[in-house]
């Protein structure tokens, strides 16, 4: 997998050379640039951003640095790739939608700052480019930095070969739908606190129903709204 990011703060993205992602870069399994917005202005100053037009507060981001900006990006005629910009407006992104984007081959993503980019640069990338808006919740960021480093995380580690054991991705949270049950390690006990019987028992169908079980009950309480209308957890 390739990626691209657009971003007037390219030193954000340096915690990507850390952990899984830096070590999956290292082997050649996924390879990314950081863009400097910037890079594509043409005063002293190095402007990015104007009043927008109607009034109101804030700050828009200009059109032509983005147009520079994505047309050295996209213009690879063998290519396919997916652009994203980050969005308070946009879908929500999910762990199914992060599953699906880690089967592409090419991803873009474009940071936004102050009120947002000028809609035209979003009008005419999907002119040219299969785009998306995405948002990763009901909230208000500073740009969309943070944004993509959440995704990030949550698609590359899905790529084939990122994870050292594919079989940890399957029982996490939302892989099933449910929140991931609660995790145990050494000691047996520590400060009066005991790991649950079961755990400890080698019965792997009594472990992986009240896995279950612990499942159901952790999403009931937390996040009800995940549970399917059948599922409803029981002693």
């Amino acid at each position: 997998m390739r990626f691209d990011v657009v971003t007037i703060f390219p030193e954000f993205f340096d915690t990507l050379d850390i952990s899984l992602l830096g070590r999956a870069r290292r082997g050649g399994t996924v390879s990314w640039a950081i863009h400097d917005l910037r890079d594509h202005t043409h005063d002293r100053h190095r402007t990015v951003d104007d009043t927008p037009y109607g009034g109101g507060a804030g700050m828009v981001m200009r059109p032509e640095p983005w147009g520079e900006a994505l047309d050295a990006i996209l213009d690879d005629p063998v290519d396919d790739p997916l652009v994203i910009f980050p969005s308070p407006a946009g879908e929500v992104f999910t762990q199914a939608m992060a599953r699906e984007l880690s089967a592409e081959s090419h991803l873009v993503f474009g940071c936004g700052r102050y009120e947002g980019i000028d809609q035209r640069v979003v009008d005419h990338t999907a002119a040219r480019a299969r785009t998306r808006l995405v948002s990763i919740g009901d909230y208000v960021l500073n740009g969309g930095e943070v944004a993509v480093v959440a995704m990030l995380e949550a698609i590359v580690r899905l790529v084939p070969g990122v994870v050292g054991n594919p079989e940890s991705l399957v029982e996490e949270s939302h892989e099933a739908g449910l929140l991931e049950y609660p995790s145990y390690t050494k000691p047996q006990e520590w400060r009066g606190l005991p790991v649950p019987e079961v755990l400890l028992s080698g019965n792997h169908r009594a472990i992986a129903e009240w896995r279950h079980r612990a499942s159901l009950e952790r999403t009931k309480r937390v996040r009800p709204d995940l549970l399917p209308p059948d599922e409803t957890p029981h002693a």
